[in-house]
């Protein structure tokens, strides 16, 4: 790329294995002159602002000669399918290999009768391409972080997977084994050396498939930033001098006339200057019901024209739309995530090095005291086998794989561990309303007559006429008509209702406005009844020119609502309703669940800073939503959850998404995520604890590499053991499924 630009220029950056690497490119960045760049571990992005006449491709070179690659982000799609199916490939390699490798070298190190020609052979042939091929991420970023003078897990995995393989190759080819190792109970055969094959393979093979999960639940942090960019309109219509001309979006003026055609996306947030339609808002606001709009009302950009042309005068474009600034708050508040990994970097920072030092004042001290180089190796080795993060690596992902699957046995799909470090402390629980609290679709609730007729009457007509609808009030009302009669002469009236002919009489349904526009009086008790329905919705039957009946709607609250708000009580949570619908509609819903706090009328920029002020309150927010709208605000919370029928992009945003169709599910996703949290803990606490244990014992020659490679792997299988343990959370639940 030979282009310049002094605009910011986002990058998809690859290679990082931890926090520490985003803080490695951002700061190689900062130092050239002009340059500002923020780098994001949990999306793979870096922000650059690059300054008049220097080249994106100039960059681009600095990323690559930190030992990282990068490319303009939207050109690393297939870039980044090829990461990801890589390393499948590699762990794929590494499983296969290491688990006749393991059942080999073990038996046949350890009894002799069970020996055969060429056995060592066998077990270095399995065992080469685990510890080249597939633990090469491994070597890569060791050897890049002995470039600048670092060290990382990666290190002491590297050195920990060619130490033990070394010695096993040098002890097997030239046969220098010794008489064998004391284990308590007896000495073992000559050539039981090749046992520490399997150790390098094990700890690869463990390793990379936590590589890998880390890898592909950090990528689905792009995805939200993707879709929130798929919504925005490609092109845009600009009226000028009476002639519609087609343009890229992106060269929409503020000021600008725009024509929208139904079923288009606006392209740019605006006022209507001309025109009547409905506009579908479920992509901002989340409401199922379409706003009907006029000349002077605002409608935003990302939205979808339902019904008529319209002319919209620009009044925000690009950067400052409603949907590019939830794009824009997504990406900030991603950069907070991964707390779980960036404990365990930080514990390797200084872990590592000292396990290095200690390795080598072990070899240095065993041959300054007269001891054979054999001895000082063998208690060197041990002291880098020992240390091997093993456990470590297994403490994290093993707890995450375990309670991701117990999770997805009570329809909670769990997306890694930020979503289990989120849960520590989270207090409070924020509600959408509509799709999550609420069904998202509209039901009728009662049908009123006003005229000597019957109610059935009422619902009856007004089917025959909304069947013909493809407005979601009209759907709900045919819905509830069991005997649906035929209607001619449809017609739908934008803005307003619609109008046929059924059983021989002309039949209006719509809005109090619709019956003055077609000159029918509204009786009294009609309007009435309508200014007394509180959180529904009401439309009114006219037959023959007279209102006959009403019909009310409304969105209807999911059933497992109220005695999942009471169970989150029980936890000590506090829950709050948040929704862009009107306070009356959002208090009586409240009050039917029983939530105590409510903050109406927002927007989806408003749904982020009500997030924020509940955070800067010490809050620790857990967010529950489904649409569009709610992506930015589910991003920005301590702890995302969205429900499954939901929208691609709240499920992008998400932490953790809830599959079952029932409210529990939130009261369980904490309570599993925070258990299998302490899980995680208490692995690390053993890790940890056991290395600083047995470093002193392997140091001072206590362990041989024989029974540090056993003591390693008891390490890992109790780590395992504990992680399973998460299998029998929450009871026997697994009935409570019924979308898996």
């Amino acid at each position: 790329m030979t282009t310049t630009t002094d605009d910011a220029v986002e990058l998809s950056v690859s290679g990082m294995t931890c926090a520490a690497c985003a803080t490695r490119i951002e700061r190689k960045l900062n130092k050239v002159d002009g340059v500002r760049a923020t780098v994001n571990y949990a999306t793979e992005r870096a922000i650059v602002h690059v300054p008049q006449g220097m080249r994106t491709d100039d960059v681009v070179q600095v990323v690559r000669d930190a030992g990282y690659d990068a490319s303009v982000a939207g050109h690393d799609r297939e870039q980044a399918r090829d990461t990801v199916a890589g390393l499948r490939h590699r762990l794929v390699v590494a499983a296969v290999l290491a688990i006749p490798l393991g059942n080999l070298s073990i038996s046949l190190a350890l009894v002799p009768a069970l020996r055969f020609a060429g056995w060592e052979a066998l077990c270095v042939l399995l065992a080469l391409p685990v510890v080249t091929y597939s633990a090469w991420p491994f070597h890569r970023a060791a050897l890049r972080n002995l470039r600048h003078g670092a060290s990382s897990m990666d290190t002491l995995v590297s050195l920990g997977v060619l130490a033990s393989f070394g010695w096993a190759l040098w002890s097997l080819v030239t046969g220098s084994s010794g008489p064998g190792y004391w284990l308590g109970f007896g000495v073992t055969a000559d050539g039981a050396d090749a046992v520490y094959l399997d150790v390098a393979a094990g700890v690869t093979t463990f390793l990379l498939a936590g590589r890998y999960f880390e890898l592909r639940s950090r990528r689905s942090a792009v995805g939200l930033l993707t879709a929130l960019a798929g919504i925005a309109a490609k092109d845009a219509r600009v009226l000028r001098d009476g002639v519609e001309t087609t343009v890229p979006a992106a060269r929409v003026l503020v000021g600008d006339l725009l024509v929208v055609r139904p079923g288009e996306a606006l392209p740019a947030d605006g006022v209507v200057t001309e025109g009547y339609s409905a506009i579908d808002t479920a992509s901002m606001t989340g409401e199922p019901v379409p706003v009907e709009v006029g000349p002077g009302d605002q409608v935003t950009g990302g939205t979808l024209n339902s019904a008529g042309r319209l002319v919209v005068r620009a009044t925000a474009v690009g950067a400052n739309t409603q949907l590019a600034q939830m794009r824009a708050l997504a990406e900030q508040a991603a950069e907070r995530k991964a707390a779980v990994q960036r404990l365990v970097d930080r514990v390797c920072a200084v872990f590592v090095p000292v396990v290095l030092v200690l390795s080598a004042l072990t070899l240095a001290g065993w041959l300054l005291t007269d001891h054979s180089t054999r001895e000082a190796f063998t208690a060197a080795v041990a002291v880098l086998i020992i240390a091997c993060p093993c456990a470590l690596g297994l403490a994290t992902p093993t707890a995450l794989m375990v309670g991701v699957a117990r999770a997805a046995q009570l329809g909670i799909l769990v997306k890694g561990p930020e979503a289990l470090e989120a849960t520590r402390a989270v207090d409070t629980v924020v509600l959408d309303k509509t799709g999550t609290v609420t069904t998202g679709r509209m039901e009728v609730t009662r049908t009123r007559s006003f005229a000597d007729v019957d109610e059935q009457a009422v619902l009856r007509w007004a089917g025959g006429v909304e069947a013909a609808s493809e407005h979601p009030i009209g759907v709900a009302i045919a819905a509830a008509c069991a005997d649906v009669p035929a209607v001619t002469g449809f017609e739908a009236l934008v803005g307003a209702g619609a109008r046929g002919e059924v059983e021989g009489a002309l039949v209006v349904v719509g809005s109090a406005e619709l019956m003055a526009r077609w000159d029918i009086a509204v009786p009294s008790t009609a309007a009435g009844w309508l200014s007394g329905l509180g959180p529904a919705t009401g439309v009114l039957v006219a037959r023959g020119g007279e209102v006959v009946g009403g019909i009310a709607l409304r969105d209807t609250v999911r059933p497992s609502a109220r005695g999942a708000i009471a169970r989150l009580h029980s936890l000590g949570l506090r829950t709050v309703l948040l929704t862009g619908d009107h306070e009356a509609v959002a208090r009586a819903v409240a009050a039917e669940i029983g939530v105590g706090d409510v903050i109406a009328n927002v927007r989806p920029a408003d749904k982020v800073a009500a997030v924020e002020r509940l955070r800067a309150q010490g809050r620790h927010v857990a967010m529950v939503g489904d649409g569009i709208n709610d992506g930015p605000a589910l991003a920005a919370a301590d702890l995302g959850m969205a429900i499954a029928h939901g929208s691609d992009i709240a499920a992008q945003a998400a932490d953790v998404i809830l599959v079952r169709d029932d409210l529990d599910a939130v009261a369980d996703a904490v309570l599993l995520a925070g258990r299998t949290l302490a899980t995680i803990r208490g692995n690390l606490l053993w890790a940890f604890g056991y290395n600083a244990a047995a470093l002193p014992l392997a140091a001072f020659g206590l362990l041989n590499p024989l029974i540090a490679g056993a003591a390693m792997s008891l390490s890992s299988v109790l780590v395992v053991a504990n992680s399973l343990r998460l299998r029998n959370q929450l009871g026997n639940r697994t009935d409570a499924v019924t979308d898996l």
